[in-house]
Formats: structure tokens, sequence, C-alpha cells
């Protein structure tokens, strides 16, 4: 660290210090994106006060982040780069067509000043002049399937390739390009930038080196173009590499979007569906050189900050040919319902989700006084030998011991004030019913990770506090409730199911992500499933839970037949989706078990959802249980046109090795009679 930095160090410092030591009450809490913690002098620093660690891996698994594509070839810097504004305009026409308002930005990336300069010139003139003969060329320079998919795409709507130069020379013209590289207007610049998601921002095309590694927040960069085919030589990863890798990682952020209220705004949502069209408004390409060195390097970089394209594995769910031809297929029928606008007038409880789950507080040991509140099964740093004792309990164990610490949280939060929970429960009858009835928090589980075998009453008070303010949050937001209605409307199984590519993030051996046949799975479960014919799958690539539930199907099969003349499973994904009568909550059970009884008129068919549950779910999930459970007696199968057919719609209790093989096992045993 020069004197500079180190005089600039002590001063922000001391600073922050004197203000924090102002008051008693003060709380000091940094939010940071660059925290290093494998270096020791930063480790030292922040050892004991980190709160909460979220990193970018995470972060990606969790599907807040876009997906790298890294775009390698031999094309000449000019070709790559027009190569990159054809993908953009085919994005942007994609977010149209679905009706989204979102501008794909692309960054042009040099090594020196200089060179920033003269492409920016160099491209400006070539946009300026650039013909449907030249895209037609460089449409043909490379083998790439995405590149094949905009190409087709555009042939279909009729755009050629003169009419698509002409739009990329009005979208990429001079006006619509900046340069970050002066500082005289970095100022006026950065406001720009960072506002590069608004509608009346003009830029599309960034052309930087450097001054954007740092600090620059912007969702809509979907295309990166390296303007140099140079790398540092050695062993170890470059800096320029690492640099790059960090740009890449702030350009993964994902831009939010939906087309409906159900969809997740925030997250990725076509993981499971990669041949959708909009899976390329999750994508951040980085255009680069064929340089299996350099790709090598820049995929060690990645790894580091936490993305690593390398791990995601691609897996294509076939439906078997003898399937498709099969007249299930072709003219049967699945049963799905919908949800619906509840009436508050209806609403007499939380929903179930909020109160199945067991939210854990950890508090610090230290012998400081002060306690840290810390997520759920996150890992602290710390020089602590002491180790946390578990208490588990209920909001309404602790407000029998000591009713007025949940009474005094709830008093705290505007939210928790009985007229604000009355707008929102027209059935509460008063505090005292929301704090102990297991409808609302009564019984609500806690995990209290702390010193003490039996907390005392402001650890308890803590806890509380935590809890609630998470539960807060969604009380607040709430607006409309929904319910699942109990008819299920009919639906052609060809227009659900069909043949599907599916992305897997995190693929565990013998779990997520592996053939049902891989030397991973254990011996026991291992099967071939392209040669049964009751799976209508070529394959499972589900957890091990579900590897073991086919497995545990296959037993009961030659019993099975013995009762139904047609007998297919088939493995859901995403494909399908049905609703809680309590809460029209959305779910997608894992399978569906098609079962037909022929009859002398038509047939009688038992349409069975399934769910098969690792043991650390079960409790957080168990309202999907109870879902599938009421199906039996609640379900009303509708169908748009009459037939001699008889239909009934079935969900078993959860299918785990360990708990719930009894009840499973009876559950099945009821599909083996006449």
């Amino acid at each position: 660290m020069n004197k500079d930095e180190e005089d600039s160090k002590h001063s922000w410092e001391q600073t922050v210090k004197t203000i924090f030591g102002r008051n008693v009450g003060n709380v000091l809490l940094e939010f940071t994106a660059t925290c290093d913690l494998s270096n020791p002098q930063i480790f030292a620093e922040y050892e004991n006060k980190i709160i909460f660690d979220y990193p970018l891996k995470k972060f990606r698994e969790d599907l807040y982040s876009k997906e790298i594509k890294i775009l390698r070839s031999d094309m000449s810097i000019m070709d790559r780069a027009l190569q990159a504004l054809v993908l953009s305009q085919y994005r942007l026409k994609v977010f149209q067509d679905n009706h989204l308002a979102i501008k794909p930005v692309v960054l042009f990336k040099a090594a020196k000043i200089s060179d920033s300069k003269d492409f920016m010139a160099e491209f400006i003139s070539t946009v300026e002049n650039l013909s449907g003969m030249t895209l037609e060329r460089i449409s043909g320079l490379i083998d790439n399937p995405t590149m094949s998919t905009v190409y087709k795409y555009f042939a279909a709507k009729g755009i050629t390739f003169d009419m698509l130069a002409q739009e990329l020379r009005e979208d990429f013209s001079e006006e619509h390009c900046v340069s970050v590289n002066d500082d005289k207007e970095a100022d006026r610049k950065q406001v720009l930038l960072n506002s590069l998601e608004d509608a009346d921002n003009p830029y599309r095309a960034i052309f930087e080196v450097k001054k954007l590694d740092e600090g620059w927040d912007v969702l809509n960069l979907f295309d990166i173009v390296r303007l140099y085919e140079t790398r540092q030589g050695g062993k170890k990863i470059s800096p320029a590499t690492v640099s790059e890798a960090q740009l890449i990682g702030r350009g993964a952020r994902y831009c939010p979007f939906q087309l409906d209220d159900e969809q997740s705004k925030y997250q990725r949502k076509y993981d499971n569906d990669i041949d959708n069209e909009l899976r390329i408004c999750e994508e951040l390409y980085y255009h680069c050189q064929n340089d299996s060195r350099y790709i090598f390097e820049l995929n060690q970089a990645l790894r580091e900050i936490g993305i690593d394209p390398d791990k995601t594995v691609t897996c294509k769910c076939i439906l078997k040919d003898d399937f498709k031809q099969d007249e299930l297929y072709k003219n049967g029928l699945i049963f799905i319902n919908n949800r619906i606008v509840k009436s508050r007038a209806d609403v007499n409880e939380l929903l179930p989700s909020v109160r199945s789950k067991t939210y854990t507080v950890s508090l610090a040991t230290g012998q400081s006084g002060e306690d840290f509140i810390l997520e759920e099964n996150q890992s602290v740093p710390s020089s602590s030998t002491i180790k946390p004792i578990l208490y588990s309990c209920t909001i309404g164990e602790i407000a029998a011991i000591n009713y007025a610490i949940v009474n005094k949280v709830l008093a705290t939060q505007p939210v928790y004030k009985f007229n604000a929970l009355k707008s929102r429960f027209p059935n509460l009858k008063s505090t005292r019913e929301f704090i102990t009835s297991e409808k609302y928090l009564g019984n609500i589980k806690i995990e209290i990770r702390s010193k003490y075998e039996q907390p005392p009453v402001n650890i308890l008070s803590v806890a509380v506090t935590n809890v609630l303010t998470k539960i807060s949050a969604y009380i607040s937001e709430i607006e409309e409730e929904y319910e699942g209605t109990k008819e299920f409307s009919a639906v052609n199984i060809h227009d659900v199911f069909r043949d599907k590519t599916v992305n897997y993030t995190t693929v565990v051996d013998g779990g997520i992500g592996k053939s049902q046949n891989d030397a991973s799975v254990p011996s026991e479960m291992r099967i071939d499933l392209s040669s049964e014919d009751w799976f209508a799958f070529t394959d499972n690539y589900g957890t091990s839970e579900e590897k073991a539930f086919v497995s545990y199907f296959r037993d009961y099969i030659d019993r099975l037949k013995a009762y139904y003349s047609k007998i297919y499973l088939m493995r859901n994904e995403r494909q399908m989706h049905i609703y809680s009568f309590d809460g029209g909550e959305r779910f997608e059970p894992d399978y569906v078990l098609f079962l037909q009884k022929d009859k002398e008129d038509g047939y009688e068919q038992f349409q069975v959802f399934i769910e098969p549950k690792g043991s650390h779910l079960m409790e957080t999930d168990s309202w999907k249980e109870q879902f599938l459970l009421e199906l039996q007696a609640n379900a009303i199968p509708v169908k748009k046109i009459v037939d001699d057919n008889k239909y009934h719609i079935w969900g078993f209790h959860f299918f785990n090795r360990d708990n719930r093989k009894d009840e499973f096992d009876s559950d099945f045993d009821e599909l083996l009679t006449d």
C-alpha cells in the first residue's frame, strides 16, 4: 500500500470511527462486494465483524445472476464486434416480442485508451457504412448454434440482411455510442452509465479500458467484446485476465423481468427450459479470440470469483418414440387446477409456507456483550472456541413462558399493530390469538444457536425480533391472496409434456444432473430407463431421492401390471404446476403417474402426483405434502368433452426412504385393488 493509499485509508477510517463514536446507540454496517477474505490482512480486519457472507457462487446458484457464455471465434476483431451487434439486436427483438421494454447494451473493452479511441472511430465509420452483404458474409464465418438460432429468427420474421443492416446503422450510430475513457467528462457520463436501463437513455454501445472494472452497476449489459487478442505470459493467471473476469462478474447481474406475476422477477426462469427464446435474455456473452490457453485462464479466473461455466451440465429430456405413439400421449388428458383471488373475508391464517418454515437464529458467543444476528446456515470466520448450543421452541411456547417477550416485539413494528393485522386478516379476534394460534404465529418454529442451554429473556427477545422481522416483510407485501380451485381442468398431455433441454448448475454424483444409469448412482438404484417401457422419458436426471423413488417404483411394476393395462411414470421438468387449495401456492410435483384400467365402455384413469423429498426439506415443504393428501377427497376432474372414461386425481405422502416409507407403502397399496 503506497503512502497516498495509506493516508486515504487512515482518513476514511478515522472519519467513520469519529461519526460512529458520537452516539452510543450508533450501529455501523458495511456492504461490500469486494471483501477478499483470502488476503490475511483483510481477513484480520473483518474476522469478528462479518454478519452475512453471500458470495457470487451462491448468488449464481440461487438464480440471481445471468449465465455466462464465452463465444470464441477466429474472426477479425471488427467482425466479432458486428456479430455482437447482431446478437444484441436479436435479444432486443425477443424482449419486444414479449412486450418487455428492455434495451440490451454492448461493451467494447480495449487494452489501452489509444486503442479504445481508435477502435471507436473505426466502429462508428464501419456501422455508418454497414451493408447487408457484410452481415451475410459474417453469418457464414462460424458454425455456432446460438448464432444459427439468431439468423433463423430474422429469416422467419422476414428481416433481410439489408433490413438488419439498416436497423444497426440507426441503433448503433454515433449518438448511441459513448466512450468512458475521458476523465474530463467522467462525472457527467457516470450518471448516464448508471442509468443505462432508463427508457430515455440513448446508449447501446460503450467503449472503455478500465473505468468500469469497479463501482459500475448496470443490469442490461448482455455482450462484452474483447478488442485485443494478446495475453500476458506466465504460469499464473494474469492480472489482466482477473480484471476481465471481474468485469464479467459485474455484467452478470441479472436483468429483472417477468411475463406474469407468478414468475420471479429477479431470478433466472429458464434453466429448466433453455430452448425457450427468452433464455438469451438471461445470458451474458463474452466475445473473444479462439485461444485455448486464454480460455483456460479466463475460466480459472471466473471460477475463483465464483462463476464456473464448466460445471454447468446440459441434459436433454427426451420422450420415447413409443410413448409419443401411444394413445395416452396423443389423445390422453392431464387435469390441472387454477388459482383465483381469495376474498379477504375468507382469510383466517398465515400462508402454510410461512407457518411451516423453521427459522434459525445464530447469536455470537463472545464475551463482548454484543449479539450479532446471523442468517441461516452461514459460516463465519471466528477465533472463538465456544461451541454453540441448539435450543428449539415455537413462538407460542415462548409466549407461554413470557407473553410480554413476543408482545413487546410486535409493538415495535407497525405492521403488527392490531388494526394493521385486522385489515389483512379480517377474522383475527385479538393480538393474543395472532401470537398463540397455530393458524398464525403460535406454531412457528425457531432454532436458537447460542452459548445458553436455556436462553435468557434478552436472547429470546432478539431471536423473536429476528424472526418476526422476516415475517413482517411477507405481511407488508400482502395485497391479494389466492386459493387453488378444486376443479381441475382437462389439458392434452401432448400439450404439456414435450422434449426439453435443461441446464443443471449444481451437479451431484448419484443425484441431480446425473443419469439414473450413471456409475455414480448406487448399483441398487442404477437403471437403464431407455429400456423400461413404463418410464416415459429416456432417462432421469433428478435428485438421489428421486432416483431412489424410481428404483422403488420399478419393484412395483409387476404388481401394477396385474391391475392396469397402461402404466406411465413421467418426470415433471417444470412443465406443469398446480395450486394448493389453501393459499393458492404454486407447486410443481416432481412426478405424475398415469394408470389406466379398461372398462366395457372406455377406461378408468388414475392421475397420481408424487413428490420425492429429502429429509432436510420435509418440514419446510410440509404444506406441499398436506396439499397432495387433500387431492383424493377434493380434486374434481372437469372434462371439456363428455366421454365414457372415469378419472381420479390422487396425491401421495412424500417419498422419503428414512421418514415416510411406511406411509408411502400404504399409499401405493391403495392402487393394488380392484
